[in-house]
């Protein structure tokens, strides 16, 4: 089962290296104590409801979900190979594959039942698609998966963010995986969680994105992981881009 954030971020920062043309990235392991949000993967946008507890009939009393404590363990990736990456993006795309080359791929600090990693690629005519990876295997949440360039979010329309999900990783534990795409102006891109300041640099590559993150909860197995938000700088180290305070649609109310 994956599901989606409803969609902060202040001190860190960690180098961006670059192999075989494809980015990957490292970040620390702070400890954060936030209230979140999520929805399912499949649904509309909405808060956290109150879901009804095991039961049948009327009686069945209604069981509120509340946000607990978390722990971001790890942001860390490790590249996937260039022949790995391939196929990947071979089973993710089909034949439009050979019309994509890879700018970052990188597996995930921990893997759930269906991903271990993510893919960005991009063509000719800057079309990005997005490629959960398990091992060699690619899929994509969108369909089709190439990424519509021109959605994108807060004032100057700088940031694009595309599919964005965690999934179980075993009992209290969750895989947090998204991508997305970002304008010139923008040099350094961060994910925060829930309400915690402290914020995991991206990994960026040829005006795409991507984070992964490791996030422990509870052993309570209504526990559900913090909600990311997307944070962008420009090159003097202002922020340009606040998830959490600026519209995400294009054309919203700036």
């Amino acid at each position: 089962m994956r599901i989606r954030p409803i969609m902060v971020i202040t001190a860190t920062a960690a180098a961006i290296a670059t192999a075989g043309g494809m980015a990957t990235a490292a970040t620390g392991t702070p400890t954060a104590t936030p209230s979140v949000q999520v929805k399912p993967a499949e649904a509309p946008a909405a808060p956290a409801a109150a879901p009804v507890a095991p039961g049948t009939g009327a009686a069945a009393a209604p069981k509120t979900l509340t946000p607990g404590a978390f722990t971001v363990t790890s942001t860390a990736t490790t590249p996937i190979d260039p022949a790995t990456t391939a196929q990947i993006l071979a089973s993710c795309l089909g034949a439009e594959a050979p019309q994509f080359h890879p700018v970052i791929a990188v597996r995930a600090p921990i893997a759930s039942s269906d991903t271990d990693g993510v893919v960005l690629a991009v063509n000719s005519a800057k079309k990005y698609v997005q490629c959960e990876s398990k091992g060699a295997t690619g899929t994509s949440m969108s369909s089709p998966a190439t990424f519509i360039n021109d959605r994108l979010w807060g004032t100057g329309h700088r940031v694009s963010f595309f599919d964005s999900f965690s999934s179980p990783a075993g009992a209290g534990k969750f895989l947090s995986v998204g991508a997305g795409h970002y304008t010139s102006d923008v040099a350094k891109v961060t994910i925060s969680y829930g309400d915690e300041a402290t914020e995991y640099l991206a990994v960026m590559a040829d005006g795409a994105f991507a984070y992964t993150a490791a996030i422990s909860t509870s052993d309570d197995p209504d526990a559900f992981p913090p909600a990311p938000y997307v944070h962008a700088y420009n090159a003097d180290g202002k922020e340009i881009y606040n998830q959490k305070t600026q519209p995400t649609i294009k054309g919203a109310a700036q």
